[in-house]
C-alpha cells in the first residue's frame, strides 16, 4: 500500500517539475530573443512601420494620399450623409434611453 502511494507522489512530483521546467523554458526563450539582435527582415519591417507612423503623424491622415483619394473620400462622405440624414460622421452618435413608466395598478 505504501509503495503504491510512493509511486503516486513520485508521479505527482514529476508532473509538477515538468510543468515548472516548461514554464521556465518559455520565459527564458522570450528573454533570450530580446537579447539577440533582430534578423534583417524583422528589422526592416519595424523600420517601415515606424517610418509610416512618423509620416502619418505629420500629415494627419493617410500617407501619400493624392487629390484623387480626397475627391473619392468627400464623395463617399456625401453619399453616407444623404443615406443617413447628415450629421457629423466622425463623431460617435449620442444615444438617449428613457425608462418606461410602469403602471402601478398592474401588479
Amino acid at each position: 500500500m505504501s509503495l503504491h502511494r510512493l509511486f503516486q507522489l513520485s508521479s505527482l512530483l514529476r508532473s509538477a517539475v515538468s510543468l515548472t521546467l516548461r514554464r521556465n523554458v518559455g520565459i527564458s526563450a522570450v528573454v533570450f530573443n530580446k537579447a539577440k539582435e533582430l534578423d534583417p527582415i524583422q528589422k526592416l519591417f519595424l523600420d517601415k512601420i515606424r517610418d509610416y507612423s512618423g509620416k502619418s503623424k505629420t500629415t494627419g491622415g493617410i500617407v501619400d494620399a493624392g487629390p484623387e483619394y480626397q475627391k473619392n473620400m468627400t464623395e463617399e462622405v456625401a453619399k453616407l450623409q444623404r443615406l443617413y440624414g447628415g450629421g457629423d460622421l466622425n463623431k460617435f452618435p449620442d444615444f438617449k434611453f428613457t425608462e418606461a413608466k410602469l403602471d402601478e395598478g398592474a401588479k
